[in-house]
């Protein structure tokens, strides 16, 4: 639940809960679909980004089909993104994952509304495991982030990367459904299990 701070503007409001707009990448299944239906919970107005179409239904929930690689919708007032979308492979991870997100993020989160920008990286950012591509991308979020942190914090926002390891989605099903992937990826997780 996200708590909205904000000096800039000359009033603080820690402890209030105000409905705020997020801007989510990739909300048609898996962990983005998760976050928005949890903002929505919480009472904010969710705007999603996937290249599918969605299943959420909410008066608070708009759904743009965009393929971040490309042309992004005029959007204004995005207080919190979160950067999820992405692939793991098929030649284009650099594009979608890295080039994409640092795209959404120039357009929508570098501006005095933003109070928070969240990465979704990924473990292998950190130990290089999986395909190269995808970790490759999802190390160079890292860099990224900490260059977005130091911009944005001018306006009073955090920005943060979180790195889940693996994750039982629609994306991760063909590591899940073979017996020596998914083996090999337990090995390479501290609690020897996914979320």
């Amino acid at each position: 639940l996200i708590l909205r701070t904000n000096l800039n503007k000359g009033r603080l409001t820690t402890g209030e809960r105000e409905s705020m707009r997020v801007l989510i990448t990739g909300t048609a299944r898996g962990i983005g679909r998760a976050c928005a239906l949890r903002y929505l919970e919480a009472g904010h107005e969710v705007i999603g980004f996937d290249i599918r179409e969605s299943s959420i239904s909410s008066d608070r929930y708009t759904h743009y089909m965009v393929d971040i690689t490309g042309e992004l919708p005029g959007i204004e007032g995005v207080e919190i993104l979160v950067n999820n979308a992405g692939v793991q492979e098929g030649g284009n991870e650099i594009d979608v994952n890295l080039k994409g997100t640092i795209a959404v993020t120039e357009k929508y989160a570098i501006t005095p509304d933003i109070h928070s920008v969240v990465f979704m990286a990924s473990s292998s950012a950190s130990n290089g495991a999986e395909f190269p591509l995808y970790a490759a991308s999802k190390g160079g979020i890292l860099a990224y982030m900490k260059n977005v942190a130091l911009r944005v914090a001018q306006y009073g926002a955090t920005c943060n990367s979180i790195s889940a390891g693996g994750v039982l989605t629609e994306l991760n099903r063909h590591i899940i459904e073979n017996p020596h992937l998914i083996q090999q990826c337990l090995d390479e997780t501290l609690l020897h299990k996914w979320a």
